[in-house]
């Protein structure tokens, strides 16, 4: 059985479409069965033609996708700064910045 083409979408202005296209045709890279990879092109096509909606094109993909997992753990180890911290940070940049010349 001939595996089914990878769809190509040709107008990726639209941000959201092309992020969708990115992350289907991820997928379909990874996946060999071709059952797979035609339940990918329905679902990309669908939401090319506005019949599903972004919230459903990546509930169906999902399965298929996998997700880097230090990307989301890079973005977990953000630092915060009290208010206290900040203002005697920004007074003390002032005070170099006013006598420096």
């Amino acid at each position: 059985m001939n595996s089914p083409k990878k769809v190509a979408i040709g107008d990726l202005s639209n941000f959201q479409l092309h992020a969708a296209y990115l992350a289907y045709s991820e997928a379909y890279d990874r996946v060999l069965d071709p059952e797979v990879r035609e339940f990918l092109n329905q679902n990309i096509i669908a939401l090319q033609e506005n019949k599903i909606d972004y919230q459903t094109f990546y509930r169906n993909i999902s399965p298929y996708r996998q997700i880097d997992v230090s990307r989301v753990q890079q973005r977990a180890n953000i630092r915060v700064q009290s208010k206290s911290e900040w203002r005697s940070q920004m007074r003390k940049l002032e005070r170099e910045k006013r006598y420096e010349k």
